[in-house]
């Protein structure tokens, strides 16, 4: 799941978490680590322009930080970043700060790279928009040898290039954190399956996914690329049980039978992971809406 309170865009966010802040946070964290959760996720912008604010919000945490210190309340869950905007930053900075991350987590790093798609927060930072395809490719490419089990990793390309400059610390696992990445234009489905260690869809509905993960298959079967790979998609907002006020009508409700039948149309679709929200009104709503999953759904999720 993406924790709350670290976005606050009005397509997803609660009212409630406007005026929640870390330790809210922290609970979050540490339920979804105690309830078993995969990962817990956050997302990446540096400036959002007035343009957009008022459906974005402006509230946005950074991602290093935010998995570096959900890193130190969490024992088991991993830390995604859902997704980093890598495009603008060097490679080896976003290797030091991510294998730092990965260090200090005890390996637990999961980094997700997307495109990005605020044509402001590039022009502000010097970065050509309208080349972030090509140049997150090649960041990409920069991270991966860069965040691999050479102390002083090597690399060429159109726009970066190092060699005989040392990184520590190294990430814990090995031979490095995998590499999920994000989008489902033809490009960055492209991207994911000829760079990437999985897919994250940016939030398809479930009757669009077979075209996407058919699409992944193929130009990896094209490629030559036959080791492990990561589909991951987002549901529906789920409500476990029957609310007793209005959740919206894209909502997912009911029994945990009726949830879990539902969702494991994903895994026949060939997902093998789904980010999930619930709809809750405070704090306290969502950590037991976490623990009703977790406790009576996810088993019904599992052959």
């Amino acid at each position: 799941m993406q924790v709350p309170i670290t976005s606050l865009s009005t397509l997803y966010a609660e009212p409630w978490e406007v005026e929640a802040g870390p330790g809210a946070l922290r609970q979050v964290a540490r339920a979804a680590d105690r309830l078993g959760f995969a990962y817990v996720a956050t997302c990446d912008h540096v400036a959002v322009p007035v343009r957009l604010a008022a459906a974005m919000g402006t509230t946005w945490y950074d991602p290093v930080a935010t998995l570096a210190h959900l890193a130190a309340v969490t024992e088991r869950t991993l830390l995604l970043s859902h997704v980093s905007v890598a495009a603008l930053r060097h490679p080896l900075v976003l290797a030091k700060q991510y294998a730092t991350v990965d260090r200090l987590s005890d390996g637990r790093l999961v980094l997700g790279v997307g495109a990005g798609h605020v044509r402001e927060e590039f022009q502000a930072l010097g970065v050509d928009f309208h080349r972030r395809g090509a140049l997150l490719d090649e960041t990409v490419d920069a991270l991966k040898a860069a965040l691999g089990p050479e102390e002083f990793p090597e690399f060429r390309g159109s726009r970066f290039a190092f060699r005989g400059l040392g990184q520590a610390p190294r990430p814990a696992r090995t031979p490095r954190p995998p590499v999920w990445v994000g989008g489902s234009s033809p490009a960055a489905l492209r991207r994911a399956a000829l760079r990437g260690d999985g897919w994250l869809s940016q939030g398809d509905p479930r009757e669009r996914l077979p075209e996407r993960i058919d699409a992944l298959r193929r130009l990896r079967e094209k490629a030559g690329r036959d080791g492990p790979f990561a589909v991951g998609a987002i549901s529906e907002a789920l409500y476990v049980g029957t609310p007793g006020w209005d959740v919206g009508p894209r909502t997912l409700s009911g029994r945990a039978g009726t949830v879990a039948e539902s969702l494991r149309v994903y895994g026949a679709l060939g997902v093998d992971q789904i980010q999930v929200r619930f709809r809750c009104r405070d704090l306290a709503e969502l950590l037991d809406q976490m623990a009703a999953f977790a406790g009576e759904v996810a088993p019904l999720l599992n052959d």
